[in-house]
């Protein structure tokens, strides 16, 4: 499976960025997908997950109420619309998926920056 993330970029604190990545492959709903993140220097850190078909969610404590994740498997696209951003906030955000409908992320992108400047 290949992932092409992209809507990385420069934005002030508070504002808001969406992220997509679009995922190769036929059966696309039934992969769970994700995003994790990674600033230099500190550990790689899960954000969020979405099951197959758009079911169950799951969010780390540091981006829940502000952070949403969606998907259109018409497009094979998952979005990560990120609200209320924080200079904490600022990574390489990566898409990742398990074509399974696991968790084993066995699949990564290549990350696009995020940029929160207070």
């Amino acid at each position: 499976v290949q992932l092409v993330e992209s809507g990385g970029s420069l934005v002030q604190a508070g504002g808001s960025l969406r992220l997509s990545c679009e995922a190769s492959g036929r059966s696309f709903s039934s992969y769970t997908m994700g995003w994790f993140r990674q600033d230099p220097g500190k550990e790689r850190e899960f954000v969020t997950t979405i099951r197959r078909s758009g079911g169950s969610t799951y969010y780390a404590d540091s981006v829940k109420g502000r952070f949403t994740i969606s998907r259109d498997n018409a497009k094979n696209t998952v979005y990560l619309q990120m609200n209320s951003l924080k200079p904490a906030d600022t990574a390489v955000y990566y898409c990742v998926a398990d074509p399974s409908g696991g968790i084993l992320y066995d699949s990564w992108g290549q990350g696009t920056q995020v940029t929160v400047s207070s």
